[in-house]
């Protein structure tokens, strides 16, 4: 059974099937901040809607990384690197794009198996 939770119109910012678990794209609250902030407030958040299905980023499978700026590769990197499970890495891709709104420097979505 699919469970979509945080849902509109739209979309939902979290779904939920069998093991697996998806976030939408996660985007910064205060797109006032740089980079690192930005990428500090989108893992907070991943964080938080992981919990709400019991999941912890040990059980990361995989993220998807957009930047509007891709030279801000290294100063998203740290960040990650901070927060990322080293021992249970997901597999990962970061690109540049353009994204909804000019402030919003990162994006990441992530999928992840329930424990």
């Amino acid at each position: 059974m699919i469970q979509r939770q945080y849902s509109n119109q739209r979309m939902s910012q979290l779904v939920s099937f069998g093991n697996l678990v998806w976030t939408a794209g996660q985007v910064a609250k205060d797109p006032s901040q740089d980079v690192a902030g930005q990428t500090c407030q989108i893992l907070a958040q991943i964080d938080a809607l992981l919990a709400d299905t019991g999941v912890h980023k040990s059980n990361l499978i995989s993220a998807n990384i957009w930047l509007s700026d891709i030279r801000q590769f290294a100063q998203m990197n740290e960040v990650w690197d901070a927060w990322v499970d080293r021992e249970n890495a997901p597999v990962r891709a970061c690109v540049e794009s353009r994204l909804a709104r000019p402030e919003l420097l990162v994006e990441i979505q992530i999928i992840a198996a329930k424990a």
